[in-house]
């Protein structure tokens, strides 16, 4: 293994990727939507009702995660300035702590990447089948619906970044229309007589805070979105910090408003058992049912947009950890911008889980791999903060600003901080389970490790 602490060589493309018509780099914009959009997948159509039996004070549980989440952009946009290339946290634990920890971080947000994949397309189809009932009909209509799902961004992918960047800024467009909706609009309707009781609970102040926010915990998962695709990024030492703190930013004004005018539009006694709050809230708004139609309208993009974004990040830090012999060299396969084979192996992994599921009805199999990517997650961001923390504390003057040393500190430790949060807020089981995953990557780096060991001898 190697232990030379040093900066990963710049990610270079050859001349003709950068030169195809179909490979475009983002610019601050479309960087920003990415952020945004890995963010706000479909999740955000549910947490109003999901957090709704405690009370108004989750809302004080959302304004803490927020500002946990504003100091995790901070800190990845601190490290972007340093380390613009493609990878991310994978780039900056391998910078500070060598190949291993690159290693783990790349293993644990692929498998996270693959995996949230599949369940994304699975809850895709609930909302499919509002629009189209006979999706619903079977099965295996409804499993064929959800590789649909998939496959769909993918071709989008390997089609190249300047179409993945098109894709992510309509759906992004199309879907805040009517979150936004909601969240502006139904303020004009707010009622405060819907709000219930402050805390719905027998729980301390304390306590409610705590239940409520290891519900919302996972909630700003993708805030290092730009950073991983700092590679196909103009300028990345510059827009991939701003990108990350516009989106972070972004996402926690939507998720605010849209959960306080919610709270605001629907009764508490029914938010607490609605399956569809958007929806009660838009039809609360102008009456009738048609808010159905839309908010379904508006979850599938919203979902097909996170998978647009999601299908290209996990693609990009196999990449990266490939070109430093890390991952099998056929991982660094690269065509218009997008490394084909990690999308296409992605990809195929998360259909082979869906027809898992759909064949074995194995649903507590399915939803405790997906609790188990809460935990793996959250180890990219562990180690990229802890990474920042040494960078700061080892003196090392080219990654240190020195102007803002207290400042970037204090931010380091509450983003590390956080990070645990959403470590304890995934579960004793999904913390067991997903460290026998990373084990299980131990015996992967081992062969990649002795490969690179006999090519350098």
């Amino acid at each position: 293994m190697s232990t030379t602490l040093r900066d990963p060589a710049p990610t270079t493309e050859p001349a003709a990727a950068a030169q195809s018509p179909h490979a475009r780099r983002f610019g601050l914009p479309i960087a920003t939507c990415l952020v945004m959009g890995n963010v706000i997948g479909g999740g955000i159509f549910l947490l109003p009702a999901s957090v709704a039996p405690f009370g108004t004070i989750s809302l004080v549980a959302f304004g803490v995660l927020t500002a946990g989440a504003i100091a995790l952009a901070l800190v990845f946009g601190r490290l972007a300035e340093r380390h613009p290339q493609t990878g991310g946290p994978y780039v900056y634990a391998r910078a500070a702590f060598g190949d291993f920890a690159g290693f783990l971080a790349a293993w644990s947000y692929w498998i996270t990447a693959w995996v949230s994949n599949a369940a994304l397309a699975v809850a895709a189809v609930g909302y499919l089948t509002v629009l189209f009932p006979a999706a619903g009909a079977h099965k295996w209509s409804m499993c064929l619906a959800a590789l649909a799902v998939q496959w769909l961004p993918a071709l989008a992918n390997l089609a190249g970044t300047r179409y993945v960047g098109a894709v992510q800024v309509i759906a992004t467009v199309l879907k805040f229309a009517p979150l936004l909706l909601v969240a502006v609009g139904g303020l004009f309707f707010f009622d405060p007589a819907n709000l219930g009781p402050f805390r719905a609970t027998d729980q301390s102040a304390a306590g409610a805070v705590s239940a409520a926010a290891a519900i919302l915990l996972f909630s700003y998962l993708g805030v290092e979105s730009a950073t991983v695709s700092a590679g196909e990024v103009r300028d990345p030492a510059r827009n991939v910090g701003r990108a990350t703190i516009l989106g972070t930013a972004g996402a926690a004004v939507v998720y605010l408003l849209g959960t306080l005018s919610v709270f605001g539009l629907v009764a508490h006694e029914k938010l607490v058992s609605s399956t569809a709050p958007f929806t009660d809230a838009v039809n609360a708004m102008f009456g009738g049912t048609w808010g159905g139609t839309v908010v379904a309208c508006a979850a599938v993009i919203s979902m097909l947009g996170a998978l647009n974004g999601w299908t290209l990040l996990s693609a990009q830090t196999p990449y990266a950890a490939a070109k430093d012999g890390l991952f099998p060299k056929v991982f660094e396969t690269k065509k218009r911008g997008v490394p084909v084979v990690g999308v296409v192996v992605t990809v195929a992994l998360a259909s082979a889980l869906t027809v898992y599921n759909y064949t074995l009805g194995a649903e507590g199999v399915f939803e405790s791999l997906v609790l188990i990517t809460t935990f793996t997650a959250t180890v990219p961001y562990l180690l990229a903060t802890a990474a920042q923390i040494y960078f700061l504390l080892s003196g090392q003057r080219g990654r240190v600003h020195a102007g803002r040393l207290a400042r970037d500190g204090v931010l380091a430790v509450l983003a590390f901080g956080f990070s645990m949060w959403l470590v304890a807020g995934s579960g004793y089981a999904a913390v067991y389970q997903g460290v026998l995953f990373l084990f299980a990557g131990v015996l992967c780096y081992a062969a990649m490790s002795a490969r690179k060991t006999r090519a350098t001898a």
